[in-house]
């Protein structure tokens, strides 16, 4: 299962604030089927059993922002990919955890 990393910050807005196109983006991601998230401090986490349901939606999301006021938006994604083993999000952190408890 891919994972994806995103984030979506409009540029020139007369706010330093972001939270409410956060917000938006993350209407997105609840109006898609299979499409687990997990928001953080720095972005939103991703995953599904398709790295194109995936683009998909960051696409989605991305023209989520870039509408009505907004001119621009950088968008920044990283994908985690296997296919050796099946990924997940909270997998992925369960990995480091018991990795911190041996060392």
């Amino acid at each position: 299962m891919p994972v994806m990393e995103i984030s979506i910050v409009p540029v020139g807005t007369n706010d330093a604030s972001v939270s409410r196109y956060v917000a938006d983006t993350l209407e997105v991601i609840k109006k898609e089927k299979g499409i687990k998230y997990e928001l953080n401090s720095m972005g939103t986490v991703i995953e599904s059993n398709s790295l194109d349901m995936l683009f998909k939606v960051a696409k989605k999301m991305h023209k989520a922002v870039l509408r009505g006021n907004i001119t621009r938006v950088v968008t920044s994604i990283k994908v985690d990919d296997r296919n050796d083993k099946t990924l997940s999000i909270h997998g992925k952190i369960k990995s480091v955890e018991n990795k911190i408890n041996k060392y």
